[in-house]
């Protein structure tokens, strides 16, 4: 059985990054790129959330591409006003969110 070096939890148990979450200032951004194509920048997140799986949910949720780079979380478009409403539903907190 593996057990989770920072809470000594089982790893099936661990609650290390439901505590991260709720600790986070998350900014969310946009950036225009080349082309003129809109790309949705979301930090503050840090290492302790998995950013991958994050990533992937954010993705499937607004239908858009996008990635993980310098620990942000990048999607393609414009997504600033439905973004808060799906990381609100993924277990952030409301007053964590800032949206530029």
């Amino acid at each position: 059985m593996d057990v989770c070096p920072k809470c000594g939890l089982p790893k099936e148990a661990c609650i290390c990054e439901e505590i991260a979450k709720e600790k986070k200032k998350i900014e969310v951004t946009t950036e225009k790129r080349k082309f003129g194509k809109i790309t949705t920048i979301i930090s503050g997140l840090g290492k302790d959330v998995n950013l991958k799986d994050l990533a992937s949910e954010l993705k499937s949720k607004m239908a858009c591409g996008g990635t993980v780079k310098n620990k942000n979380i990048e999607l393609q478009g414009d997504h600033r006003k439905n973004i808060k409403k799906a990381l609100i539903a993924l277990g952030f907190k409301e007053e964590q969110i800032k949206i530029e």
